[in-house]
């Protein structure tokens, strides 16, 4: 390292004049890394919560309108994600307690609640049925039963998008769609690719790759575990009506299922109108038949045990597995039924709930060997460090704001500002609801953070309407998981788009009309008179909320 003489000349400087240029250009550099968009969009929460904390005074009690300026603050930041979404999630913990909206204690009990732990004990399941390729072959066995012989293309896509319709209700959608895609392009590796794919062929591709898209999200609208929103509505139900009945399992399985097998059949036809025409059969018998998805069953065979066919061990597994999946669907259904029909959960004094049991099951995969090697067994912790924590904390903070806003009294004032929808007709502003929601997951990227902002002012304005709240929050909640526009609308688009079969004009092409079925099944069904009497006895819309 050089060192400059000092001089003895007075006018000499005591730092060489280019070490002043570099101290200005790093002070400059410095300045510009601090000015940034994503630093204003941090410093944007603070100054809108310092905003309303000094100028809007509402007339209620002071938690209310500091609630108010908390939201905007963790609303600021999940929109613009100037924070990462989990640091934002957990957010409430400190700043519920300094601005005096509920203890430190109150807010972390909604970040394990019972709801927590149904999708805990889920992903843990699907992380197992991940690792033992069980996914891969349900899927492969649906897809080689239905498929026929010669091959029917539109009886193919109909078993490639009903397994993974079916596997999502069980699991969360991002895991089904990275566990589904690959046996998605396994099948149509098969077909020829580049300038000599014909147009018969790229089109069963594309059908395929947006059926198993779009079956994902139609199936999870169907069970509490196939995505966070169902969790998140229902949380913020117990929440809001601690004395109204509870959704559980059974009753959401209910109400969901029908709506979405009627978006589920759509989804077909259309994918089969537009895509996928029984009169290509000839044309891709000459790439795949049933041969040759016995051929890709027998690979995945032979990846479980390279030596030659399935081990006893995996056999032991797979079976395991399977009974797992049953029980656990069994007692899922059964823990309540009706009032007369009180269920297993009547024998624990309504004590136990459907987190319950997910967290039974998962449990005891950690426990029983798998008998592959000498004290190994079908899962352990290392294989947990792919649990979405993202999604657990979303859901945690959503819960948490939810008790936020009822306890606040911030509820109250909402309502009544709200009083002037008293007027409005249901079959009016359903729609509308459906249709704002639906829109908004398209830009935020996350229908979890959609249903957080959206419900608890849906709520209001049920109350403000003199309508059964879950009237709208159902139109809400699962209208927030329609983004089917936009391959960034959610995680999983993602994933199909990146296998590079479909463009954005292929989504929109399906997803349109798949949006106007879903707006219309949702807003128009549900207050006809079959769902209404469904309604009486599985959600008891007859019931008054507190």
């Amino acid at each position: 390292m050089d060192h400059h003489p000092i001089s003895e000349d007075p006018k000499t400087p005591l730092l060489p004049l280019h070490d002043q240029i570099q101290r200005s250009q790093s002070f400059h550099s410095s300045l510009k890394s601090i000015l940034t968009l994503k630093n204003f969009f941090v410093l944007l929460g603070p100054l809108l919560c310092t905003i309303i904390c000094l100028c809007v005074k509402l007339d209620g009690p002071v938690a209310s309108w500091n609630m108010l300026a908390v939201l905007v603050w963790v609303f600021a930041w999940w929109l613009t994600e100037a924070v990462p979404m989990p640091i934002t999630s957990m957010s409430p913990l400190f700043l519920f307690p300094f601005f005096g909206i509920s203890s430190a204690d109150d807010v972390a009990q909604s970040y394990m609640d019972d709801v927590i732990a149904l999708l805990l004990g889920s992903f843990i399941l699907a992380l197992a049925v991940e690792h033992y390729n069980i996914h891969r072959r349900l899927a492969l066995n649906i897809t080689l039963v239905i498929c026929g012989d010669p091959l029917n293309p539109p009886l193919l896509l109909l078993g490639i998008c009903g397994a993974a319709a079916f596997i999502n209700m069980w699991m969360h959608n991002m895991a089904t769609a990275v566990m589904m895609m690959p046996v998605a392009t396994g099948i149509l590796r098969r077909f020829p690719t580049g300038p000599n794919q014909s147009v018969v062929v790229s089109n069963f591709c594309k059908a395929v790759i947006l059926g198993v898209l779009y079956s994902i999200t139609i199936g999870g609208m169907s069970t509490l575990t196939g995505t966070g929103v169902n969790l998140i509505l229902v949380g913020m139900w117990k929440s809001y009506f601690p004395q109204a009945a509870l959704i559980t399992f059974s009753t959401w399985f209910c109400f969901a299922f029908p709506s979405a097998l009627l978006m589920f059949l759509a989804l077909w036809g259309l994918l089969c109108c537009l895509y996928c025409s029984r009169s290509s059969g000839q044309a891709l018998s000459v790439y795949l038949d049933k041969a040759h998805l016995k051929k890709e069953l027998e690979l995945l065979v032979l990846m479980w045990q390279p030596a030659g066919p399935m081990a006893f061990a995996e056999k032991m597994v797979l079976a395991l597995f399977s009974h797992f999946l049953q029980m656990l669907i069994v007692l899922w259904m059964t823990r309540s039924i009706t009032e007369d029909i009180p269920g297993w959960g009547v024998l624990f004094n309504g004590r136990a709930g459907d987190g319950t049991v997910s967290v039974m099951i998962a449990t005891f995969l950690f426990i029983i060997p798998s008998k592959k090697q000498k004290g190994e067994k079908l899962m352990d912790w290392e294989k947990c460090k792919k649990l979405p924590w993202i999604i657990i904390l979303l859901l945690g903070a959503g819960l948490a704001i939810a008790d936020g806003v009822r306890s606040s009294g911030l509820a109250n004032l909402l309502s009544e500002t709200l009083d002037f929808l008293e007027a409005v007709p249901y079959v009016a502003i359903a729609p509308a609801v459906c249709l704002i929601s639906s829109s908004f997951t398209e830009l935020i990227t996350s229908n979890n953070a959609t249903a957080t902002l959206i419900i608890p002012l849906l709520i209001q304005i049920a109350k403000s309407m003199h309508v059964y709240p879950l009237l709208l929050m159902i139109p809400g909640g699962i209208g927030a998981q329609f983004a089917f526009l936009l391959p960034t609308a959610t995680p999983s688009n993602t994933v199909g788009f990146a296998t590079g079969h479909i463009e954005i004009q292929d989504m929109i092409k399906i997803g349109l009309p798949l949006k106007i079925v879903g707006i219309a099944v949702l807003s128009l069904l549900m207050p006809t008179l079959v769902l209404a009497i469904a309604g009486v006895y599985v959600f008891r819309t007859s019931e008054p909320v507190q």
